[in-house]
């Protein structure tokens, strides 16, 4: 029931004959015995009967609902126990409110005409467009009078799964759980380690009719043992023997959608040097595509045959001024 001026000029408990203080139970009985009274079947033609049985359900209607009863006390509290408004002199609206008056006096109360300012009109002005409105809890400011509780999203719920870089890539359909049932979540192509997947309305269940909070999935892609992501970006180490690194070579490297690109070793590079292959990367179609980064490693073999081992002493007397280490000795000084 939303309140109004006249919550403050009728005492509820007095047309019940209750009091304030009374139960639950206390006020049911009290509206059973005057509506069997007073109901207008059995007097008919009988007005004042009649009143009486209007006064003891709007009473009901207000005191059986705890939240109208909390705001319908503090309404009451706030007018001094009664009827004590009024838009004259003598303990009225203005005095209650004459604190928040100043010497102009500038807020007044009218109980007639159309365009009278209603109580809540009234304290808008008082506080402002921005005064309190009702929170969860009941009264929770003068805005919210009388208003049932203001609609709340429920909560959102959290969720994390871990898929395979090829269905990251690709995009899958994954399964989770929340409030005890299973919903599925479409995880779109060129999802990168993670990021979150947003499935509407399959929370916790909102309140005073408000809308259901949301599931997040936080989505871990699985660890390759080949291509590592960055974001967008793919790096990939690729071996190369070692006349490809010496003397320089093209290679052929397989992307992350499994197409191949051509690559071109310079000579002499060395294990871990970083080639970069602009826009073959990761591709979710919404955002710049990533790059990939080739990583050398070099790889020397563990068996040599003895040609291949001569070849190699002869490689390492023609180039016996060369050393690997001399910027090393140096960066090592203290």
């Amino acid at each position: 029931m939303a309140a109004s001026q006249d919550w403050m000029m009728k005492d509820f408990y007095a047309a019940l004959g209750v009091d304030k203080n009374a139960s639950q139970a206390d006020i049911k009985k009290a509206y059973n015995s005057y509506a069997r009274k007073y109901h207008p079947d059995r007097n008919p033609g009988d007005k004042s009967a009649e009143e009486k049985f209007k006064a003891a359900s709007e009473a009901y209607q207000v005191l059986s609902d705890e939240e109208d009863r909390k705001q319908y006390d503090a309404i009451r509290a706030m007018a001094g126990g009664g009827p004590r408004f009024s838009s004259g002199s003598g303990g009225g609206f203005d005095d209650i409110f004459s604190p928040f008056q100043g010497g102009g006096g500038s807020f007044r109360y009218s109980t007639g005409g159309a365009n009278a300012p209603g109580f809540e009109d009234i304290l808008s002005q008082m506080f402002g467009a921005g005064a309190p409105q009702q929170d969860a809890g009941g009264f929770g400011g003068f805005g919210g009078f009388g208003s049932r509780r203001r609609p709340e999203k429920g909560a959102n719920v959290t969720a994390s799964i871990s898929i395979p870089l090829r269905q990251a890539m690709d995009g899958t359909t994954v399964t989770v759980t929340s409030n005890g049932e299973k919903v599925t979540a479409k995880v779109p192509a060129g999802i990168t380690d993670g990021q979150k997947v947003r499935i509407k309305g399959k929370g916790r269940p909102g309140k005073n009719g408000g809308e259901a909070g949301d599931v997040l999935v936080t989505v871990n892609v699985e660890p390759h043992p080949v291509y590592e992501l960055d974001g967008l970006n793919v790096y990939v180490n690729v071996p190369v023997s070692f006349d490809e690194a010496t003397l320089g070579a093209t290679i052929e490297v397989p992307t992350i959608y499994g197409k191949t690109v051509k690559v071109k070793v310079p000579a002499g590079s060395s294990s871990d040097k970083v080639l970069r292959v602009r826009r073959k990367g990761v591709d979710n179609g919404r955002a710049d595509v990533g790059d990939m980064y080739v990583r050398i490693k070099v790889v020397v073999p563990k068996r040599l045959s003895d040609e291949a081992r001569e070849a190699v002493e002869q490689f390492r007397d023609a180039s016996a001024d060369a050393d690997p280490r001399r910027d090393f000795r140096d960066m090592a000084k203290i």
